[in-house]
């Protein structure tokens, strides 16, 4: 079932789209009670993002174990990796290319250094905000919980596409952790993917 809306934004708004796309458990988890990512199994792009983006944000706890991976797959593509204890898959691979390319801006206050070509350091939301009003395609919020929280709570977040995947983690860190107040949200559209998941999109008003 595919419901799509148009014009849900303000008229002549002209600033680009910053859309969080994470992966979830059912019950809202990104994370287990000790850090556990095993349940996720692939990291490739499940919410079809790349054609539209040409910016990643990320937040700074997130970061060093997102460059460590990557780099990873880009330094040794049939190696096993960190994290999933296999070889990258096609759409891994695919992925770690794109982002080898693509500018991604590292919210953080206390992050030292990143070691990636593309990856710069932001001090400041209101980097954020003034990346929102350069020109480009879309900007995709990769995570983690923290950096999402702090965008829905200065409302620069339009979009949000959760990849769910069917199983309760019972414990573990909630992506909603730090969101301030109610955000209304309206469903865009509801995808089936393969192993049970299912890939929700939704404005964010």
């Amino acid at each position: 079932m595919t419901h799509h809306q148009q014009g849900s934004k303000v008229a002549g708004e002209t600033s680009r789209k910053i859309i969080a796309a994470l992966q979830v458990s059912l019950d809202g988890l990104i994370e287990g009670p000790n850090g556990e990512l095993d349940w996720i199994g692939s990291w490739e792009d499940s919410f079809d993002l790349l054609p539209d983006i040409d910016t990643c944000i990320l937040g700074g706890a997130m970061y060093p174990g997102y460059e460590q991976y990557w780099l990873s797959v880009l330094a040794d593509p049939d190696g096993v990796l960190p994290f999933t204890g296999k070889p990258p898959s096609k759409g891994e691979i695919e992925y770690a290319r794109f982002a080898d390319k693509t500018p991604h801006v590292v919210l953080s206050q206390t992050l030292e250094s990143v070691a990636w070509r593309t990856a710069q350091i932001a001090r400041d939301v209101a980097d954020i905000r003034g990346l929102k009003q350069a020109p480009g395609k879309k900007i995709h919020a990769v995570g983690g919980a923290s950096l999402v929280s702090t965008l829905m709570n200065e409302r620069l977040v339009d979009e949000l596409r959760l990849t769910v995947h069917p199983l309760v983690l019972g414990k573990g860190k909630p992506l909603f952790k730090d969101v301030d107040g109610r955000h209304r949200l309206e469903l865009l559209e509801t995808t089936p993917l393969a192993g049970g998941r299912v890939r929700l999109t939704y404005d964010v008003a």
